[in-house]
């Protein structure tokens, strides 16, 4: 009876264990996710341009559960009506992102308004659709100052594009956000709309440089319609050294400890040898008696 009542939850428990099987197979399958296909473009502080493609799985019930496309071959083209140039391709990585950086002189096509298209492009699988996302920029050019004018800490920027004669074009107008470039994040010290090229401010934050009182200004265009995303920076010895030193006395880490602290490991050193001086002697005694007694 007992082999009997054995073998059946032995089966019971195989049966559980092939429907789980199932159940995780039914929920991972690629049907129960939505992809997620989104391109887009930094022009960069050198002038270089990085094209970047995340490329995620995220579940239809569930939008907290992502998965990452990983090892997915993406296409980058340079698109001008009929024409495509193959740019590079590039494969996802771990986390579902495919980069690809084109250098500062690259050669683009460009139409007759200065509009550079870029595709991004990704051709299926059996077991994914192909997916694939176009976006339009100019390719502006930013020009960043730092300098100080009549002992005024000034920030200034240029904004242009280039025309096909080679001819500066000053950018009518485009929002731009200036920031401090930190160790583990950025922070905003002005913002603002480039207006006939041009945008300047004064310099008013007191902030801590490097050991050299550097510091890194950012100028930021985010989610342009017409440029997409561009970054310039500059560092300059614009950080200000903090003078100010709390003194704070009776600390563990300071030079000189409390009196208390020196009273209490007195007390307990001349324990400890008092302990060892004490048991020395008992042994002495001890061995004393006992060649006595013999």
């Amino acid at each position: 009876m007992k082999t009997g009542f054995l073998k059946y939850s032995v089966f019971i428990l195989l049966i559980s264990f092939i429907f789980n099987l199932e159940s995780y197979a039914q929920e991972t399958d690629v049907s129960n996710y939505r992809m997620n296909f989104k391109f887009n473009t930094i022009k960069q502080p050198d002038n270089s341009r990085l094209l970047e493609v995340n490329f995620i799985g995220m579940n239809k019930k569930d939008r907290k559960d992502k998965i990452p496309v990983y090892d997915a071959e993406i296409k980058f083209y340079n698109v001008l009506n009929d024409n495509e140039v193959l740019l590079g391709s590039s494969k996802t990585s771990k986390e579902g992102i495919a980069e690809l950086v084109l250098p500062k002189d690259q050669n683009y096509l460009i139409d007759t308004e200065g509009n550079i298209s870029l595709k991004a492009q990704f051709e299926g699988t059996d077991a994914l659709d192909g997916e694939e996302e176009e976006i339009t920029v100019k390719n502006i050019f930013l020009d960043l100052n730092l300098e100080v004018i009549d002992s005024v800490k000034t920030v200034s920027l240029k904004a242009y594009v280039i025309d096909s004669l080679g001819t500066k074009i000053p950018v009518e107008e485009s929002d731009i956000m200036f920031y401090v470039e930190g160790m583990l994040s950025k922070m905003k010290i002005n913002e603002g709309t480039i207006s006939d090229g041009e945008f300047d401010f004064t310099f008013e934050s007191n902030l801590p440089g490097d050991i050299d009182g550097n510091i890194s200004v950012m100028a930021m265009i985010e989610d342009s319609d017409d440029f997409g995303n561009v970054i310039q920076k500059k560092s300059i010895a614009w950080g200000v050294l903090d003078k100010t030193f709390n003194v704070e006395n009776n600390k563990l880490w300071s030079k000189a400890a409390p009196i208390w602290m020196y009273i209490v490991l007195s007390v307990l050193l001349i324990g400890v040898w008092a302990n060892y001086i004490y048991t020395i002697i008992n042994l002495y005694k001890i061995s004393k008696s006992k060649i006595q007694k013999t």
